[in-house]
């Protein structure tokens, strides 16, 4: 089964609320996100994988994403075996250099998202069951919570928990009030919830030590990227000194990244992320090297629509990652391209038990969404 057409659709989704990290907004009420979905063909076979261009997280754009894959990624590899998901790999290298980072992971990612899910319908399995395991069929969610003073907190840790959320996540970074903002949040979501902390490399050592010895007291379970991705040395001292688990996002663009960070005696928790890490094929890789050095695992997305959604929870299950997730795509964006997909209940997902991915996707609706961005 040979790779014989890539498809890319820049697509315009409903947004349900506005979020903002510390780089600045990532969805804005009343104005559409842009997603970019790609469709892999192979011998009568597809398959669907989705990228999230967010300026303020990464360099990556709508339109760097949709001429990235046209132009480079998809010559690379049209008629290549569908199956060799680690050729592939390589020849993505080949046709966008890795340089310091990954080198255009969003746009690697749905790629190789597409062809799990192409892979995964062909054979008339799950992802998990290809891969040969799927350790949990639930994954628990938390809810985001991203404002800049305590007052604006109350609503938002309210709907969650009127949602059946019972753990939540608090984007901090943002402004001189975050410790009030997370005592607000505890206030509100009760001892017994879930709590941790995300910065978005919004922090120095000194300024994060200073917030971390206050949310100690507040049961905060981790500290979610505090310092610059590349800040390794600083990573490192604040590893030693905070009295909070350290967990590292950004910093784990690939798996050798991870490895530095092992040798180093420099992380505590190493967070899964299928679009930073290029796809399925790298964050299994990088999975596996987690739990073969006695690193704890976190889960988290990048606000995507349902088919990055199912991709990140098939991944989750397959390394049993029991801790509350951040895959918030369904709190802030709509997917009207989407039958049969995800379901979310009380809080929890359960992983999908279809082909492939698990999301039925209506091509003719993603057509109607299509933008051009060019």
């Amino acid at each position: 089964m040979k790779i014989e057409k890539i498809e890319t659709f820049c697509v315009a989704l409903p947004t349900r609320r506005s979020f903002g990290v510390s780089g600045g907004a990532v969805a804005v009420a009343g104005r559409p996100s842009l997603r970019v979905l790609v469709k892999v063909s192979a011998e009568g076979a597809h398959g669907w994988g989705e990228a999230t261009p967010i300026p303020a997280w990464t360099y990556e754009t709508a339109e760097s994403i949709v001429t990235t894959i046209d132009r480079y990624l998809a010559p690379a590899i049209t008629g290549r075996p569908a199956w060799d998901l680690d050729g592939v790999t390589s020849a993505f290298d080949r046709a966008i250099n890795r340089g310091f980072s990954i080198g255009a992971p969003l746009a690697k990612s749905a790629v190789d998202v597409a062809l799990h899910d192409l892979l995964g319908r062909a054979a008339g399995v799950p992802l998990g069951v290809m891969w040969g395991r799927r350790r949990r069929e639930t994954i628990d969610l938390g809810w985001i919570v991203s404002g800049r003073s305590a007052a604006e907190v109350a609503d938002s840790v309210a709907e969650g928990r009127g949602l059946g959320y019972r753990a939540f996540k608090v984007k901090v970074g943002m402004g001189p009030e975050d410790a009030e903002v997370v005592e607000a949040v505890r206030l509100h979501a009760g001892d017994d919830a879930a709590l941790w902390v995300d910065a978005n490399q919004g922090y120095t050592v000194r300024s994060a030590l200073t917030l971390a010895r206050r949310l100690e007291d507040l049961g905060v379970t981790a500290f979610e990227q505090p310092l610059p991705a590349n800040d390794i040395a600083g990573l490192r001292r604040l590893r030693d000194l905070c009295p909070i688990p350290v967990a590292l996002d950004e910093s784990l663009r690939h798996p050798s990244d991870l490895a530095t960070f092992v040798r180093l005696d420099a992380v505590d928790v190493a967070i899964a992320k299928v679009q930073r890490t290029g796809g399925l094929t790298l964050s299994r890789r990088l999975c596996s090297l987690a739990e073969d050095c006695g690193v704890a695992l976190m889960g988290s997305g990048l606000t995507d629509s349902d088919l990055g959604l199912a991709a990140s929870l098939h991944l989750f299950s397959a390394f049993g990652v029991d801790t509350p997730v951040d895959l918030n795509g369904r709190q802030f964006i709509e997917s009207p391209y989407a039958g049969p997909t995800v379901e979310i209940r009380d809080g929890t997902a359960r992983v999908p038990d279809a082909p492939g991915l698990g999301v039925e996707v209506d091509e003719q609706t993603v057509r109607d969404l299509a933008v051009n961005v060019l």
